[in-house]
């Protein structure tokens, strides 16, 4: 589905268009894991990091955004529009528990990404603007959350959002099919799971561990990558 920003009419940041997001914790040689990922087809960063102080936080979130400054792609902080905005980040992503996608669009302005983490159709009725009177306060019925993107899943347990259950791939079907704006998928995108994944309705997709956890990033985003591009070529929609 195409993407279109609800404040100018247009995709500027191409999200449509892009596949592969990683979504990474602070590490050691994050500048060269992050340039690895980048040059093996990864074209969407965030850096998302519970256990580093203010300070710390901005200091990382500079080396990413610097990194994908020169490569051209989109870097997002998670959680924290305030320092998103402090460091000249592309964008800024919530999740359900976080600051709200308005309030973080207040912040981050209106030419900034933000992206919204959803689980249920609930979450979803709200973003969109197909509720009634379980709106948040700030977000008026029948308005749309002011996002660029939404998440769904995670799709399988992971460790990532330890006590989380999976969704199941139902979850990620009615998203793709409802939302205006691009959905990528969460949880457990390993090469043979895209296919399926695919199948559901998935044509963005957020990875951790196949990355964080990998001997030769490159290789691993580039071997993803593919098998992302061939099951979407392949797919009749």
């Amino acid at each position: 589905m195409t993407s279109i920003d609800s404040r100018t009419g247009t995709d500027h940041w191409g999200l449509a268009s892009r596949h592969l997001y990683l979504c990474t914790p602070d590490r050691d040689d994050l500048e060269t894991f992050v340039g690895h990922c980048i040059s093996g087809g990864v074209d969407v960063v965030q850096l998302r990091e519970k256990h580093l102080d203010e300070a710390a936080l901005v200091r990382r979130a500079v080396v990413v955004q610097r990194v994908c400054a020169a490569e051209g792609v989109p870097f997002v902080l998670n959680d924290r529009p305030d320092l998103a905005a402090e460091v000249g980040a592309d964008g800024v992503h919530v999740g359900q528990d976080d600051e709200s996608a308005v309030a973080a669009r207040a912040v981050v302005g209106d030419h900034a990404i933000v992206g919204l983490s959803t689980h249920a159709s609930g979450e979803l009725d709200v973003a969109i603007g197909h509720v009634s009177d379980d709106a948040p306060m700030d977000c008026p019925i029948g308005t749309p959350a002011p996002v660029d993107y939404l998440s769904a899943g995670p799709v399988v347990p992971t460790p990532t959002k330890p006590g989380r259950p999976g969704t199941g791939t139902g979850y990620l079907t009615e998203a793709t099919m409802r939302s205006p704006w691009p959905v990528w998928v969460t949880g457990g995108v390993r090469p043979d799971s895209v296919g399926r994944l695919v199948d559901a309705g998935a044509r963005h997709f957020v990875v951790v561990r196949w990355l964080v956890d990998a001997d030769d990033p490159a290789g691993a985003a580039r071997e993803l990558r593919t098998a992302i591009d061939r099951a979407l070529d392949n797919s009749p929609a």
